[in-house]
């Protein structure tokens, strides 16, 4: 009897559709794996960009690699640049932005996995 592998490796992360301009690679999550318990995704925000408040049901930590990124949390303004990071604990009131002039690049990670579902994108 064949034993399964214990690891997945992902040559082609799945690529979620946008109409903002923002770039979205996930390679590991419910749509590139089928992992629930995680997700970790490759992004590349245009300038000017964002996107509507939401108050997802994980938590998502954030790693910036290339310019800035802004996050109004419960209110809060934090505004993170390369080589930073940011936890923001499920639950909380988030507003992802990039209102700068420069693209941001950034992995996020959500745990458990990022979920159309469980994200809770206000109208």
């Amino acid at each position: 009897m064949a034993s399964e592998k214990k690891y997945v490796r992902n040559t082609q992360p799945f690529v979620v559709p946008t109409t903002d301009g923002k770039l979205i690679e996930e390679h590991i999550g419910l749509a590139s794996t089928s992992t629930g318990l995680y997700s970790v995704a490759h992004m590349v925000a245009p300038p000017q960009w964002s996107e509507p408040h939401q108050r997802p049901e994980f938590d998502e930590v954030t790693i910036v690699v290339r310019g800035r990124k802004r996050f109004e949390i419960d209110g809060d303004i934090v505004e993170l640049q390369a080589g930073e990071s940011l936890l923001i604990k499920a639950g909380a009131r988030v507003r992802y932005s990039n209102p700068f002039e420069a693209e941001c690049e950034y992995w996020s990670i959500c745990v458990p996995a990022f979920s159309p579902a469980t994200v809770h994108r206000e109208e």
